[in-house]
């Protein structure tokens, strides 16, 4: 059976997450409902795995799956008769592409990439609603990437990690964190860009959330070490909503779809 890598952008809004479940929808449930209806043979059972099974209400831009199929199709094809089928769920494969039967999304990733989107502004945000997370006044971007600068390379995340984890080990290694602060009308928006070979589950939004408490000023820089070296779930500062959350990114050698 052919296998083929699905480059997939999402709102998560209307989703309870990216795996599938019986009662609620998801976008591996959406993804999947329009392979069969493409793909007889894919009907019987089959599951699509993705490279990070995203929360309820966090985006994507830039997420990863593969499919075993049954026919052989032109990726360009497949790609739009997907986006055909799709329709209206807020989902779009943006490229596929065939990929050796020893290729998995999850398994064979060596990266992943997450942006978060903080507004920081009086006025409530419009156009951006439910893509970002929310605070009224501005924040110290200086004093947030001191704070951030704590948490890069090899640390036990176990205060970073939710108590559902299901992760073996809270040993992660955090390569980088950036925050690029914008100028939007009658406010700032900063986005914190995350890149690691894995995550646990929460970590960016617990990470995010308490760099916004550095950044408010609630917390000096160095709490964050402090709360890194707990290695308790009570030190971290509050886990941020999701809804500003993306998967910007996932990395393999070779890249499937090109640099």
């Amino acid at each position: 059976m052919p296998r083929f890598a699905l480059l997939i952008e999402y709102d998560g809004g209307p989703f309870a997450g990216w795996q599938a479940q019986a009662d609620r929808p998801s976008v591996q449930g959406a993804v999947e409902a329009a392979l069969a209806r493409l793909d007889p043979g894919f009907a019987a059972g089959s599951r699509i795995a993705a490279a990070g099974r995203t929360d309820a209400g966090v985006h994507a831009t830039g997420q990863v799956a593969h499919a075993d199929l049954v026919r052989d199709w032109d990726p360009f094809r497949l790609s739009e008769a997907l986006n055909w089928h799709l329709k209206p769920a807020p989902v779009a494969i943006l490229a596929a592409t065939r990929v050796a039967e020893d290729f998995h999304a999850r398994f064979s990733a060596h990266e992943r990439r997450y942006t978060f989107r903080l507004l920081a502004r009086r006025a409530p945000a419009t156009h951006d609603r439910g893509r970002v997370w929310q605070v009224s006044q501005p924040l110290d971007a200086g004093a947030m990437r001191a704070g951030a600068a704590h948490l890069i390379g090899l640390h036990d995340f176990t205060s970073f990690r939710s108590t559902m984890c299901q992760s073996k080990s809270p040993v992660k290694t955090l390569d980088e964190i950036r925050i690029e602060e914008l100028a939007v009308p009658q406010g700032r928006e900063y986005r914190f860009h995350l890149r690691a070979r894995s995550f646990l589950h929460n970590q960016v939004r617990s990470i995010v959330g308490t760099l916004e408490r550095v950044g408010a000023g609630a917390w000096p820089p160095a709490r964050v070490a402090e709360a890194l070296q707990a290695r308790d779930r009570a030190a971290c500062g509050p886990v941020c909503p999701p809804q500003g959350l993306y998967l910007t990114g996932v990395g393999y050698a070779p890249a499937p779809f090109g640099a």
